[in-house]
This record gives C-alpha cells, sequence and structure tokens, in this order.
C-alpha cells in the first residue's frame, strides 16, 4: 500500500486516530489542564450571533440605540470642550466647539441647550440636551 508523503506509518496513524476518538465523538474539550480549554465568555462581553451582534434581552433595541446614541455625544462634546471651558453658558458652549471644528451634528445638537442656563460639566450639557428646550430647568 503506498502512504505517499505521509510521515507516520499504519500503526502510528491508528493509534492517533485512537487518541482523538473521545475528542471527536464528544464534540467537547478532552484537556484534563485548564490552561488548554478557552476561556469562557465574560458577563459584559458583546453577545454575537449568526447575523450580528444580539441585541439586549426584551426587545430594548431602541433603548440601547439611545443609549448608544447619549454616549456617543458625550464622547464627541468631551473631545472639543476643554475642563476650563466650565462652567460655560449655551453661546459660550457653541463658541467653542466652532472653534475647535466639532461636526456639524455636535453643533446642531449644542445649538438646542436652551438660553440662560449654565453648564458644569459635559454630562450636564447631554442632559439638557437630552431634555431639550421645552424642558429647561
Amino acid at each position: 500500500m503506498e502512504r505517499g508523503s505521509n510521515q507516520v506509518g499504519p500503526r502510528k496513524d491508528d493509534e492517533m486516530k485512537h487518541e482523538l476518538e473521545g475528542y471527536l465523538r464528544s464534540g467537547q474539550h478532552t484537556h484534563v489542564e485548564e490552561g488548554n480549554d478557552p476561556e469562557p465568555p465574560a458577563d459584559d462581553d458583546l453577545r454575537v450571533g449568526p447575523g450580528g451582534p444580539v441585541p439586549p434581552p426584551g426587545g430594548a433595541r431602541e433603548q440601547a440605540r439611545a443609549a448608544e446614541d447619549t454616549e456617543s455625544l458625550r464622547l464627541e462634546l468631551a473631545r472639543h470642550l476643554e475642563r476650563t471651558v466650565f462652567p460655560a453658558d449655551r453661546q459660550t458652549v457653541l463658541d467653542t466647539l466652532q472653534a475647535h471644528h466639532a461636526p456639524d451634528p455636535v453643533l446642531d445638537a449644542a445649538r438646542g441647550l436652551p438660553d440662560g442656563s449654565s453648564y458644569a460639566n459635559v454630562t450636564e450639557l447631554v442632559d439638557a440636551i437630552e431634555r431639550g428646550p421645552s424642558q429647561a430647568q
């Protein structure tokens, strides 16, 4: 029987087949040492299904999207506003954002801030933007 480029003989082939048989049948890891098994996913890892990321349970896709948008706005504002600006009013925020060439969506959101209010930090700015001008403090 011609074995071609196989480096092992028929006896070693059968031995290797026997060693892998349990693994192939079980579909699980057969290593005794814990270090050889893959690490299980953490609780805060993003779950991914066949079609992409899995939305949070309970159909809260819209809430997750809103939270993501809020966090994105917070990061953009923090990136374009230095701490020395605060406390700041609406016009100071707009002037600083324009001076730092903030993107248009961030400027548009800041234009929705109510007049006459002062903001101590970016979190207060985002909260005021989410409330809108009709619910100003």
